[in-house]
């Protein structure tokens, strides 16, 4: 099998070198230049829309959207990293690569060295606009790279950070951003134009991260090899995709391999292992069909829905014309890689009873784009070569570019005003101020901190460990008070040794499901309460005898 797209890749092929059919000239006479940092209109569009993406990210980005667990466990993680007490603030049992948390603890090293007190999840959310905007430049690279024309790469990298899904999300300390700026560095290197062999196995060097980022990324890597075996030169293929897999493989291979030297590879006597751990993912009870109302899935899609029905949908819809038209449209054969990553992860989340995060939509945003940017370019080429003829090819530009103009202003009117909204919503609303209220509160109305036991969720443990109270056994990760025996081992009177529980919406919500915390809850009395509703964070004393609540 040979490539057919050298032509947006090969700049740099020696003419005599190139098969038959490549021509050297890109889809719609859009070829990118071989260095785009050499290219100052790239350079000047790429950069212009960095500047916007960034102030919409970074503008209240500590306030909303609302704290969540698991960004608080990942930063906890990463703090006792930094601190050099191991993997996490617990006993680490794999429920996902460390080297997650291990990037989230260098690039938050320096701020946290500065000033320990800012060690919090509203602080450190600064570090995900670095990641954002590293993550929208590939964007742009990558589009350029699979031959999209200049205005089609900066609408990508547009819907990639400014839809209102993908500015919530992407602010959020969470592993899958991290794992989607290199999986994009790995579809880059493997689109690159010079197509040396360091750039293949650069891309598999870049993808093996990625998994052991956040090891859902591991499903994407047959598009990714589609992508490299189409932009890889036909003499020089076989190496490039052996040198990419065997670096991924032996990379992604150092995690079973640190298990086995622990001695925690298998299940055992008084030891969590990796074993243990896959098979609670593979097994976590599902969340329902995401097209029935009544699941848990279903809200998961209504909440994307909610902040933007643009890129989800018409990401889909535009990675199935793409492979609908992959025989014959030049476009969609360059994007084969990011549509089918847009199918792979769609059908996933199409299982009848698969557990569907609410970040789950993070790995798919940047190949959303990229496939809705390429349909755009593919139906506004075919609309626009109907117009063009030899005979009448100088007089009707105008009316061309007057037709094209139609289509983004008429596309403009039905995107900008919801985007508008959801973004203005970003930007302005606080959704974290009973979250710093409580912690306030706790560090300032509690006489002795170091000598108080509390119950919290982790989106509020490094908080009150600034504010004195004793780390992991002082101030709890509700969960362990009924999940780790390191910790029940220190509550020999169960919920009884607890002072104080902090009902936060996450803690009420999987109480029901842990003994100690729902008992703590059961006796214990409101003594402040911040915010209102559903959203509101109840501190709750502890009575230690007398009857339920």
């Amino acid at each position: 099998m040979t490539s057919t797209l050298p032509a947006a890749a090969g700049a740099t092929v020696p003419a005599q070198r190139r098969p038959a059919h490549d021509t050297g000239a890109a889809p719609h006479g859009t070829a990118p230049p071989v260095r785009l940092r050499s290219s100052r209109p790239d350079l000047l569009l790429c950069g212009t829309l960095l500047l916007v993406i960034m102030v919409v990210q970074g503008w209240n980005i500590s306030d909303y959207p609302a704290l969540s667990d698991d960004e608080g466990t990942y930063l906890a993680q990463a703090w006792s990293v930094q601190q050099g007490d191991g993997l996490a603030h617990y006993t680490y049992w794999y429920d996902h690569p460390p080297l997650g948390w291990i990037q989230i603890a260098v690039l938050t090293w320096v701020p946290a060295l500065i000033s320990p007190e800012s060690m919090t999840v509203g602080t450190m959310r600064a570090v995900m606009l670095l990641v954002g905007a590293v993550s929208a430049v590939l964007v742009y690279v990558t589009a350029r790279r699979l031959s999209l024309p200049r205005w089609a790469a900066g609408l990508a990298m547009a819907l990639f950070g400014l839809s209102p899904l993908s500015v919530v999300l992407q602010r959020e300390i969470f592993l899958d951003n991290l794992a989607v700026m290199w999986t994009l560095l790995a579809f880059a290197l493997a689109a690159s134009p010079s197509r040396h062999l360091w750039h293949h196995f650069g891309a598999g060097v870049a993808a093996a991260t990625a998994v052991l980022t956040k090891e859902t990324m591991l499903v994407v890597l047959p598009a990714l090899l589609v992508t490299m075996w189409r932009h890889s030169h036909p003499d020089t293929r076989k190496f490039a995709l052996t040198g990419a897999v065997t670096a991924c493989t032996l990379i992604g291979f150092s995690y079973p391999l640190f298990a086995l030297l622990k001695g925690e590879l298998l299940p055992g006597g008084g030891h969590v292992s990796l074993w243990d751990g896959v098979v609670y993912q593979m097994t976590r009870p599902g969340s329902g069909f995401i097209l029935d109302q009544g699941s848990g899935s279903w809200g998961v899609l209504q909440s994307w829905l909610y902040y933007d029905r643009v890129l989800p949908l018409g990401g889909l819809a535009g990675a199935l014309l793409l492979l609908a038209t992959w025989r014959w449209s030049v476009t969609a054969r360059a994007l084969a890689g990011p549509a089918l990553t847009v199918a792979i992860l769609a059908a996933l989340a199409l299982r009848p009873n698969g557990y569907l995060p609410a970040m789950y939509v993070i790995q798919a945003l940047p190949f959303l784009a990229l496939v809705l940017a390429g349909g755009a370019a593919s139906v506004i080429h075919v609309v626009l070569r109907r117009w063009r003829t030899e005979a009448e090819a100088r007089g009707v530009t105008a009316g061309r570019y007057a037709l094209a103009g139609v289509l983004v202003l008429a596309a403009g009117a039905c995107v900008v005003p919801r985007w508008y909204d959801g973004d203005r919503t970003a930007v302005t609303a606080d959704a974290n101020a009973p979250y710093e209220a409580a912690a306030d509160w706790l560090a300032e109305e509690v006489a002795d901190p170091a000598g108080t036991r509390v119950l919290v969720d982790d989106a509020l443990w490094l908080d009150l460990v600034h504010a004195g109270y004793r780390p992991g056994l002082g101030v709890i990760w509700f969960y362990k008070a009924d999940l780790d025996p390191a910790v029940t081992r220190t509550m020999p009177r169960g919920w009884r040794d607890l002072d104080y529980v902090v009902a936060s919406p996450t803690v009420r919500r999987d109480a029901v499901d842990l003994p100690n915390v729902r008992a703590a809850m059961n006796h214990s009395t409101p003594v402040a309460v911040f915010g209102a509703g559903a959203d509101r964070i109840e501190i709750r004393r502890v009575q230690s005898s007398g009857a339920a609540r």
